[in-house]
């Protein structure tokens, strides 16, 4: 992210009995693992229901189905010490492949070729504070707060 920008996202959340589909990032300046639906940045051009399943493609090679808009959240954060200002357009779905709820996690890739580990958190671990679930406010959009 640029600073001083303001830039669209989109994410998506996709539920596993009571756990969520994340993906952990690190801040090393804030010494902070922390877990965010996977998304990204909506292109010009692009409706942001289509970014989601784009993104899932491109990051974990997944499609996703029963795709439903859940809100909308407007998140102001420091990550690796620059300010970030986002929109985040927030979905739910499905995945289309049943057996990816089977498994405790897999490697996704970033736009630049970083590997991240993507895997299923409860909503329980968030509920307690136990790591922080990103954007802010998505807990309580959730019903979970």
């Amino acid at each position: 992210m640029k600073p001083s920008t303001l830039q669209a996202i989109a994410i998506c959340v996709i539920r596993n009995e009571d756990s969520i589909f994340v993906f952990e990032g690190r801040d090393e300046v804030k010494h902070e693992t922390f877990y965010r639906p996977l998304g990204g940045a909506i292109e010009f051009g692009e409706y942001s229901i289509d970014t989601v399943q784009r993104e899932m493609r491109e990051e974990i090679d997944e499609k996703i189905q029963n795709i439903r808009y859940l809100g909308m959240l407007e998140n102001v954060f420091r990550f690796e010490g620059e300010l970030g200002h986002e929109i985040v357009i927030v979905y739910e779905a499905d995945f289309v492949d049943q057996a990816i709820y089977e498994k405790n996690w897999v490697t996704g890739y970033e736009d630049n070729g970083k590997p991240f580990k993507a895997l299923w958190k409860t909503m329980e671990y968030f509920r307690n504070s136990n790591a922080p679930l990103y954007p802010d406010g998505l807990l309580q959009l959730l019903g979970q707060k």
